[in-house]
């Protein structure tokens, strides 16, 4: 069995005399990042407002929250109320002008929907708008401020819900600002949001789900607070799809470059399947052939964000599909997108 690879956040995350060096650009970080916000705030720097209403769906930390089955959620509802859904995003590691692995991931997912990759996100709505868009939604997109939304979903991972883990199972995580933490910004930015979408929320007993609560609620006062699972919802493997209850009791090998590799292993545990061997490496990671691991034995198991890099490289995974469910708090959500503004009528006048 390989050794797992070690990841920078699970070097962050213990407290020694290396990590304490990172403190002081933390903590100017958190000032650069408050000056940013106000600035914004009072309107002394502009936003640009594009053609169309904008869904910001964005997080405080840097990765790993479960955008990806957000946005499918959100691009639904709206299709559901008529409009054309446009997807944004920066395009983090796509090379050459190819799709990253989240795009390549969406487009299995959202057949048809159109999704611009443009570190210029004011461009990348313009070029939406201009193809047919009736609304944006924007990925990662809460500290992009450049760009005007009409609606900020932010999402927690309950989890970890600053961006660290616990290094151990009395010990707090620690939360701080880049470099020293994941944080972006300080979680006081939650007040601008629309709405706070706490995910993975089935990971974590009752106890600390409603500390995180009060704590999202001192941060965010009036802010609604949905609570989210990401649901398994599909089995593929390269027969076909079968039953979710197929991994019960089955030896399975996953293979994760993902921004939250601890919750994809315990959402396959609670499926019962029996995981003897966990390859982790760095979210968005381009997997080389030594990588994988051997082709005989249990099946590899992997999430769809990371199967078109591994089968490419020759690997037959088996593969994961997981949904965003609200299991509190889905009316409110339903009423914010209730309340954007109409889009454009095909030839009309942007708004």
């Amino acid at each position: 069995m390989a050794a797992p690879r070690r990841r920078p956040e699970d070097w962050l995350a213990q407290r020694g005399v290396l990590q304490a060096l990172l403190v002081p650009p933390s903590l100017l970080m958190a000032l650069v990042a408050r000056a940013r916000a106000a600035l914004y705030d009072r309107r002394l720097i502009g936003a640009f407002e594009a053609d169309v209403p904008v869904v910001s769906l964005g997080n405080l930390t840097a990765g790993g929250t479960g955008k990806t089955p957000a946005a499918v959620l959100v691009v639904e509802a709206l299709r559901a109320r008529g409009h054309r859904p446009g997807l944004l995003s920066r395009g983090y590691g796509a090379r050459d002008g190819a799709p990253n692995d989240e795009a390549v991931e969406l487009a299995r997912l959202l057949p048809g929907v159109d999704h611009v990759q443009e570190p210029d996100r004011v461009a990348g709505a313009r070029r939406l708008a201009d193809r047919g868009a009736t609304v944006v939604v924007l990925d990662d997109g809460f500290q992009h401020r450049r760009l005007a939304r009409d609606l900020d979903l932010v999402l927690v991972d309950a989890t970890r819900p600053l961006g660290l883990a616990a290094p151990g199972p009395s010990a707090r995580p620690v939360e701080a600002l880049l470099p020293r933490g994941l944080l972006r910004e300080p979680p006081s930015a939650l007040a601008r949001a629309h709405a706070v979408l706490l995910t993975r929320t089935d990971q974590v007993d009752a106890s600390s789900l409603e500390r995180l609560e009060e704590r999202v609620a001192g941060w965010a006062p009036g802010v609604p607070v949905l609570r989210t699972r990401h649901a398994p919802a599909r089995l593929d493997t390269p027969e076909g799809p079968r039953d979710l209850e197929t991994l019960a009791g089955l030896p399975v090998r996953l293979v994760s470059g993902i921004g939250n590799p601890a919750a994809f292993e315990a959402t396959v545990r609670d499926l019962g399947a029996e995981v003897v061997e966990h390859r982790v490496h760095p979210d968005h990671h381009d997997f080389r052939a030594s990588d994988l691991p051997p082709r005989e034995g249990p099946p590899v198991l992997c999430t769809l964000k990371d199967a078109s890099k591994l089968e490419a490289l020759g690997l037959r995974p088996w593969v994961l599909e997981v949904r965003l469910e609200v299991t509190r708090g889905a009316s409110w959500l339903e009423e914010l997108l209730d309340l954007l503004p109409p889009g454009p009528e095909p030839g009309g006048e942007a708004r």
